[in-house]
């Protein structure tokens, strides 16, 4: 059973949607939004009707969307702010300011929760942050759209998390694909274990095969989406019977290219590139925003009946962005390193995969003038950047001072690997 018929309509139908009237929904967006106004600026727009013409108008890269807010606070001229009286406002890492958008599931995420199983009256733990982002929130919306009933657990607490879950019987979890493992080992110590949850909708995080199989033997059904706060759920898993089928579906009333990373230019159909996203939403228009994410068409129709484009899932990322715990950490985050920590001449910030966690270590070398004055007091200097560190990113991890780093301008090296 399919969420809504619009899952099923050919491709010609659906193409012919989001098409219809383009060119000048798209000028009424420019002419009330300043900032798109201004990265459309010398674009004819009246006569974009089809993905080739669309290919014509320029990237949106999350950079330019950063730059242009801090200019123009808070939403750098991308949204037509009269229309968000009576909603939120959210800041992600970056920083990067986004709006909730009126009505019902403005984040599109019920149908990915239907597509898992999940119907009207399910109680569903809800352990995404509602801190500063909106990611709490977007599944939140989509299940009490669903008809389910929510706990806005939010992150950390296992103890009281668990103790809740207990109270509630909660027959679903929502959140990072770990944090769930973490919540049943801990009532698994107390000799109570969870055996209410069934089945989990995840994202922000890899759902390593290794750690879907687990749920599996323990009785819980995982499945996946992939979502970004700016745009809310992109695609999402789908099943044929009882089995996951595997890529993601992509949801209906987005448009989805795949790119050549760093480039505007269109992939061979199945081939890997960057996720690039239009959503021509009236009063907060991305149009050919890029995820930074790559991934690549499955050019099969899914096996599950629904008929839009899929993807292979994540493939990794375009540029040095990623995701750690859920949240992204990008290098753009460090330009505070030179100026809390002169003393430094290179870094790089290492993650990799321990025990289904991810592991943060920023290793640094120093100037060769400090060298021999700082190894006195290296235990203060890596206490400081670890402060540093968390300051920056938002997240924990260790310090480590080194002899010498490769010179090849990485950042941030990403070596948990990629999920099947």
């Amino acid at each position: 059973m399919m969420y809504d018929d619009s899952e099923i309509q050919t491709a010609a139908a659906r193409e012919a949607a989001l098409f219809k009237d383009f060119g000048a929904r798209l000028s009424s967006c420019a002419s009330q939004c300043p900032g798109l106004a201004a990265h459309l600026a010398g674009h004819e727009l009246q006569g974009i009707n089809s993905r080739d013409s669309l290919a014509d108008l320029p990237v949106l890269r999350k950079n330019d969307l950063i730059t242009a807010q801090q200019i123009k606070p808070p939403f750098g001229g991308f949204v037509r702010e009269a229309a968000l009286n009576g909603m939120r406002m959210f800041m992600s890492p970056g920083p990067v300011w986004e709006p909730q958008l009126q009505g019902t599931d403005p984040w599109q995420g019920a149908a990915a929760l239907h597509a898992a199983g999940i119907r009207a009256g399910d109680k569903v733990h809800n352990a995404f942050s509602y801190h500063l982002t909106p990611g709490g929130f977007i599944l939140d919306e989509a299940a009490r759209a669903l008809g389910c009933v929510v706990f806005p657990a939010g992150v950390g607490n296992t103890q009281a998390q668990v103790d809740a879950i207990r109270h509630t019987s909660a027959s679903v979890y929502v959140g990072t694909p770990d944090y769930l493992q973490a919540m049943l080992d801990h009532a698994q110590s107390e000799g109570k274990p969870l055996e209410h949850i069934e089945r989990a909708l995840v994202s922000g995080g890899a759902l390593f095969p290794s750690m879907r199989e687990r749920y599996a033997e323990q009785g819980i059904k995982v499945m996946q989406c992939y979502a970004t706060a700016d745009l809310g759920v992109i695609s999402y898993e789908s099943c044929q019977g009882d089995d996951i089928v595997p890529g993601m579906v992509v949801n209906e009333g987005l448009i989805v290219e795949i790119l050549v990373p760093g480039t505007a230019t269109p992939v061979t159909p199945g081939e890997v590139g960057e996720i690039v996203v239009t959503r021509l939403h009236p009063d907060y228009p991305l149009l050919r925003f890029a995820t930074g994410d790559l991934s690549r068409q499955i050019t099969q129709t899914s096996p599950c009946g629904r008929t839009n484009m899929r993807l292979a899932g994540w493939m990794g990322r375009a540029d040095q962005r990623v995701k750690v715990k859920g949240m992204f950490v990008d290098p753009l985050q460090f330009a505070l390193m030179n100026k809390q920590h002169p003393e430094l001449a290179r870094w790089r910030l290492v993650v990799t995969r321990v025990d289904d966690h991810d592991v943060m270590t920023l290793k640094v070398t120093l100037a060769h003038a400090v060298q021999s004055a700082s190894k006195g007091d290296s235990a203060g200097s890596v206490d400081a950047l670890e402060a540093t560190l968390k300051k920056v990113t938002g997240l924990s991890g260790s310090a480590v001072i080194v002899d010498a780093l490769p010179d090849d301008g990485i950042v941030v090296d990403d070596q948990r690997g990629t999920p099947v």
